[in-house]
């Protein structure tokens, strides 16, 4: 990774993983979608507090899909299915009873914890993600360089001007995640990736060797950050091989960063953080055999990482083994995950200091005292 690949946002954030003593750890199955002739795709998972989460996802069913909210008042012990009116993209909670939900057809709010939704009446288009600061103070970013705010609790948005500033044709410009170390310092990352002209056309499966052949072209990473609150933005951007997908912080200002590559790419992903004061990017963890889906900081600085184990390189087709990594003073450590879980993604939620996560094949989990951890 360049050493001056991120160095802009280093004026504003201490990109650091703490490394502690690994405690006895597992992550034990609340909710497994296990029906014969149906799968259950989880999207999205959120926690609001340590008692309310909420996943979203699809089910198919003979053919049939049906989006649905994995909702939960007792911090999993119990989860109720409800039925939601439009494919979910992603969530955002702000509290135990209010949140947000970005669907393939516009946002939806609720505030019943996620058991009632109702669709606002002027959603931009394109949207991937939102995030709020209150009730009224939020932002949205998605397709085509798109990023708004609105202030008034998602009912009208506006579009945030600096974001038109980056390079690059707007038709492969996405702004995909969004995240608040404090209420003031902000950070919009993305990236602006053109057809590869040289990729074969077919899709993957049908010619794999021709695609593993290819070798990944640098693209534009871009990022935007804020010193105010999101009322200015700040845009950068760099070329660089793979994209952003995550960046989490606690609330010590700690962070780390996931940079996930394409299929032809001899890394699946990258963990990082970046050294201050001097602003160099530098690796905590990549596993050719581990592709690293999302990232996760408890408040007390452990690092958590999580992903399927897959030697197959088109990784993207095929699930594996779902693992989970935890900071220990001698590196990072494997810890007990529930066998059953296979899939090709997990994502990570917490609330407080405690932790679960799901998986797309419609399994969710949480970290509970248990047996210690094991060596992979």
């Amino acid at each position: 990774m360049s050493s001056s690949w991120f160095r802009p946002i280093c004026a504003l954030w201490a990109f650091a993983a703490v490394a502690l003593p690994l405690g006895a750890q597992r992550w034990q199955t609340q909710y497994f979608y296990d029906k014969y002739g149906s799968t259950m795709e989880i999207r999205d998972l959120q926690f609001a507090s340590a008692a309310r989460g909420v996943a979203v996802g699809t089910i198919e069913d003979k053919n049939r899909e049906k989006s649905v909210a994995v909702v939960t008042a007792d911090g999993g012990a119990h989860w109720d299915v409800v039925p939601l009116r439009a494919p979910p993209i992603s969530l955002f909670l702000l509290n135990e009873s209010l949140g947000w939900l970005v669907t393939t057809k516009g946002i939806w709010v609720t505030t019943e914890a996620g058991r009632d939704w109702r669709k606002l009446p002027k959603s931009p288009q394109g949207v991937l993600r939102v995030h709020f600061l209150d009730e009224k103070n939020g932002f949205a970013v998605g397709d085509h360089r798109l990023a708004m705010a609105t202030h008034d609790g998602g009912e009208h948005w506006a579009a945030v001007p600096e974001a038109a500033k980056q390079p690059g044709d707007l038709r492969y410009t996405t702004y995909s995640w969004i995240v608040f170390a404090t209420p003031q310092l902000g950070l919009i990352t993305g990236w602006n990736i053109p057809p590869d002209p040289f990729l074969p056309r077919q899709p993957e499966w049908m010619d794999p060797e021709a695609t593993l052949k290819h070798r990944e072209r640098p693209h534009l990473s871009i990022a935007m950050q804020t010193g105010d609150g999101g009322k200015t933005w700040t845009p950068t951007a760099s070329s660089t091989f793979g994209a952003i997908t995550r960046v989490r912080f606690n609330r010590a200002g700690s962070g780390m960063g996931l940079v996930r590559y394409s299929e032809v790419f001899e890394y699946p992903s990258e963990v990082f953080r970046i050294v201050w004061p001097t602003g160099a990017s530098e690796t905590l963890y990549r596993d050719k055999n581990f592709a690293v889906s999302d990232i996760w900081l408890a408040r007390d600085g452990t690092g958590y990482l999580a992903g399927p184990v897959n030697g197959n390189r088109l990784r993207e087709m095929v699930p594996g083994r779902i693992q989970v990594l935890r900071s220990d003073a001698g590196g990072w450590k494997a810890m007990d995950v529930d066998y059953r879980a296979v899939a090709k993604t997990a994502m990570l939620a917490g609330a407080g200091d405690q932790i679960w996560m799901a998986t797309d094949s419609g399994m969710i989990l949480k970290l509970v005292p248990g047996v210690a951890a094991v060596q992979p």
